[in-house]
């Protein structure tokens, strides 16, 4: 088996599971959560950076503010991303945030369209057209947009544009942005430690400890991610992609057993046949140039 695909298969499976993780974590406030994860990432990354010895970036990253600038609003749209997604969790809503990452690939492309002027191919159109379908059913379902779907999937899709066009790798981008975050974090552990509050004070090792497992559980499936898009076709790195969000909804309905009304199906199954089609078409098309 092409290694990539072990590599990526478990940073997605990893990605699955945080919800696990962040259950662990439900007495917590999800800001206070955010800021630990990342304190703790920035210095897990850290760490790795010395060990391997690549620092150059940060000296070339010295005389390009338009790169700081991009770096410093992708850093925004990753904490907002992880803020709702704790939230989520802690709040019964892992159905939901697993919807958020069915539509995520859907959402891409419509990004790629606008803002990178690509032209989606016509099964692509037909798979988002079905999965905005599916959307408005829900919609219609719940008397309201399901926010929190959509906010996680605009943030991630937003911030993946950014990375896109940016030129560090995963590491190195999640060190600038843990970076950029870091005075905020620090000076928010700071002020609630000075009111004699949060877990650095009021909680026990416990707790601390798993908040500073956040470091390492951050970056490491980010890491296998990075390795496994460098050995894998676009195409197969965008099918392994669906383990995550179906892990999510499996751990939503049956380990955390949230409220899934039937009526909701019909519109969970629309973004899944939109996420079939979309595979297929690229497995497909992926397949033709090959053959060609």
């Amino acid at each position: 088996m092409n290694p990539g695909i072990v590599y990526a298969a478990l940073a997605y499976m990893a990605w699955g599971l945080f919800p696990i993780y962040f259950h662990q974590l439900a007495g917590i406030p999800a800001l206070e959560v955010v800021v630990h994860r990342t304190t703790w990432s920035l210095l897990f990354v850290l760490v790795v950076l010395l060990v391997l010895k690549r620092w150059a970036w940060m000296r070339a990253l010295l005389g390009q503010p338009k790169v700081l600038g991009a770096f410093a609003l992708s850093a925004l749209l990753l904490s907002g991303n992880w803020l709702t997604y704790v939230w989520a969790v802690q709040n019964q809503h892992v159905v939901d945030a697993s919807l958020g990452y069915f539509i995520l690939p859907l959402i891409n492309v419509a990004l790629g369209f606008v803002f990178l002027h690509e032209r989606p191919r016509p099964g692509q159109w037909l798979a988002v057209a079905v999965a905005a379908a599916g959307v408005l059913w829900l919609t219609a379902q719940a008397g309201h947009l399901p926010w929190i779907a959509l906010v996680l999937a605009l943030s991630f899709g937003f911030y993946g544009l950014l990375r896109k066009v940016a030129s560090l790798g995963a590491l190195e981008g999640l060190a600038l942005e843990t970076i950029m975050l870091a005075p905020l974090g620090l000076g928010a552990m700071a002020w609630w430690s000075w009111q004699g509050q949060g877990v650095m004070v009021q909680g026990d090792a416990k707790a601390i400890a798993w908040l500073m497992l956040a470091g390492p559980l951050t970056a490491i499936p980010l890491l296998m991610f990075a390795a496994g898009a460098r050995r894998i076709p676009l195409a197969t790195l965008g099918i392994l992609q669906y383990i995550s969000p179906t892990l999510q909804f499996a751990l939503g309905v049956w380990l955390f057993h949230e409220p899934f009304q039937p009526s909701r199906l019909v519109g969970f199954v629309l973004i899944w046949a939109a996420l079939l089609v979309y595979s297929l078409e690229g497995w497909w098309t992926s397949r033709r140039v090959v053959l060609a």
